[in-house]
C-alpha cells in the first residue's frame, strides 16, 4: 500500500485493542507512511512489523511504537485531542520509552517529512502536558 498523502510506501500494523479508539476509523489495522508518518486505516496489518522501515528512531517494541505514532497522528489538533495524546504518551512511557526523546529523534530524521511539525508540536506538548 502507498500513502494517500505523499505516495510513499507504508508499513501495515495490527493495532492492539487498547489503542483502536485512537486509530483512524477505530481500525484494527493501520498503514503508517514511511515518509510523512500519516496513519490511515487499512485491511491487513502485521502483529510484529519492522518499525525501522519507518525510522530507526522509533522503538522496535510495537507496544511503544504504535501509541507514539497514533499520538503524532492526533497532533493536528492538540486541544481537541489532548486527552487521547496524554493517554497514548503515557502508554509509551509505561513501556519504558521516553516519548519526547523519540519525538526529537523523529524530528531530526532526514528521511522523514512528517505532515505535523514535530519540533513545534513537541514544545507545545511540553507546555500542555507536562
Amino acid at each position: 500500500m502507498t500513502c494517500s498523502t505523499c505516495s510513499s510506501p507504508t508499513v501495515a500494523v495490527e493495532v492492539p485493542e487498547s489503542y483502536r479508539e485512537y486509530a483512524p476509523e477505530r481500525s484494527a489495522t493501520v498503514a503508517i507512511c514511511t515518509h510523512c508518518l500519516t496513519v490511515e486505516s487499512t485491511r491487513d496489518g502485521e502483529r510484529n512489523p519492522n518499525f525501522t522501515a519507518i525510522s530507526d528512531a522509533l522503538p522496535s517494541n510495537a507496544d511503544a511504537a504504535i501509541p507514539l505514532v497514533l499520538a503524532i497522528d492526533r497532533c493536528d489538533s492538540l486541544v481537541t485531542n489532548r486527552s487521547a495524546i496524554e493517554e497514548l504518551l503515557e502508554a509509551v512511557e509505561r513501556e519504558g520509552t521516553d516519548p519526547l526523546l523519540v519525538w526529537d529523534r523523529l524530528s531530526h530524521d532526514p528521511e522523514l517529512e512528517p505532515t505535523v511539525d514535530l519540533e513545534r508540536r513537541r514544545h507545545q506538548l511540553e507546555q500542555l502536558l507536562y
